[in-house]
C-alpha cells in the first residue's frame, strides 16, 4: 500500500492575497471606468476601448473567484490540500491562508485529544473462561495525510482497531491467577495497560494516530459463571487463610517450647511434647474460642495430662 506522509503546503499568507485581491478590483474598475465614454449631450454611456472593456471585466471576475481561496486554520486544527486529486501538503499552523481556488481542496481535521470509550464486549480469557472487558484509549492525530487519506473513516478506524486489540489482550491474559501457567490481569495493571497502549498503537500507526494512554474500565467474569466464580475466589480465600493461621501457630508452637527448654520450667518427653503441640494447634486454629479445663489432681495423683 502506498502510504502518504504529511508534508507542509505551499500558500500564500492571506492578509496578502487580500491586498492582491483588493488591487484587482481597484484596477479592474479603473480599467472600465476608463473604458467607457459619457456623451453630456445624448446623456448615454459608449464604449470607447472594448479591449481595455474587456481587461477590466476579467480583473473583477479574477477577484471575484479569489474571494473563495482563503482560508482560516485553528488551533489544534490542519486543513490537507488536494490539488487536482493529489495531495499538495497540509496547513497545521493557525492563521490565515490563500490558496487556488476550485483548484485546491480543502479537509479540516481535528489534532485535539480524543478518548474513545469502547463498550463491554464479552470474550474469552487464557483459560477459556467468559469476561466482559471494556477500555478507554486516549489518542491524537499526528499526521493528516494519513489520517484523511491513507484510510477510509479514522474515527472509525479508531474504535475498530482498539476493540480488536482488546480482544487479543483479553485472550492472552487470565481474570484471575488460579493457574501458574497464566498471567493475570490483577498481576501488574500498570504491564497490562502498557501492553494494551503499544497493542493498539501498532494498529493505528497506518492512520496517523499516536495512542498516549490505554486502560481497562471494566473487568469481570461473564453473568452465566459469576456466581460460580464468586464461590471458587471464597474458597481460595479460605484456604489461603487457613494456611496462614496454621503457619502462624506452628510458630507460636514453636516459641512455647523453646521457651519452656531454655528456662527449666518443666521437663516434657516426647509423648507430652506432642500433646502440649496437639493442644495449642486446637486452641490456635480453631474459629470457636476452646474452653479451659483446670486439672488440679494431675500431679498429687501422678498423672500427668498435657
Amino acid at each position: 500500500m502506498n502510504q502518504l506522509n504529511e508534508r507542509s503546503a505551499q500558500v500564500l499568507n492571506g492578509f496578502l492575497g487580500l491586498g492582491i485581491t483588493l488591487g484587482l478590483t481597484s484596477l479592474g474598475l479603473l480599467l472600465v471606468r476608463q473604458s467607457v465614454l459619457t456623451d453630456p449631450e445624448l446623456n448615454f454611456d459608449a464604449v470607447q476601448s472594448p479591449i481595455v472593456l474587456g481587461i477590466g471585466l476579467g480583473l473583477l471576475i479574477l477577484a471575484g473567484l479569489s474571494l473563495l481561496g482563503f482560508t482560516l486554520v485553528e488551533p489544534n486544527q490542519a486543513r490537507v490540500l488536494l490539488l487536482l486529486g493529489s495531495y499538495a501538503g497540509s496547513l497545521r499552523s493557525p492563521g490565515f491562508y490563500w490558496v487556488i481556488p476550485y483548484l485546491v481542496q480543502l479537509r479540516p481535521i481535528s489534532l485535539r485529544v480524543r478518548n474513545f470509550a469502547s463498550d463491554r464486549i464479552k470474550v474469552n480469557d487464557a483459560q477459556g473462561s467468559p469476561i466482559e472487558i471494556a477500555t478507554v484509549v486516549v489518542w491524537r492525530v499526528t499526521d493528516s495525510a494519513k489520517a484523511l487519506l491513507n484510510v477510509n473513516d479514522f474515527l472509525g478506524f479508531v474504535g475498530i482497531q482498539s476493540e480488536a486489540a482488546l480482544r487479543t489482550l483479553a485472550n492472552r491474559y487470565s481474570y484471575d491467577s488460579f493457574d501458574e501457567r497464566y498471567q493475570s490481569f490483577r498481576d501488574d495493571p500498570d504491564q497490562i495497560s502498557r501492553t494494551l497502549q503499544e497493542d493498539v498503537q501498532a494498529r493505528l500507526d497506518v492512520a496517523g494516530v499516536e495512542v498516549l494512554e490505554a486502560r481497562l474500565t471494566y473487568l469481570a467474569y461473564a453473568p452465566e459463571i459469576a456466581q460460580s466464580m464468586l464461590r471458587r475466589q471464597q474458597a481460595l480465600a479460605v484456604v489461603a487463610a487457613r494456611e496462614r493461621i496454621v503457619e502462624g501457630a506452628l510458630g507460636m508452637v514453636e516459641i512455647a517450647l523453646n521457651a519452656l527448654s531454655n528456662k527449666d520450667l518443666v521437663q516434657l518427653n516426647e509423648e507430652r511434647k506432642a500433646a502440649m503441640v496437639n493442644n495449642l494447634l486446637v486452641a490456635l486454629v480453631a474459629e470457636n474460642g476452646m474452653q479451659p479445663i483446670v486439672n488440679t489432681g494431675s500431679f498429687a495423683q501422678g498423672q500427668d495430662r498435657f
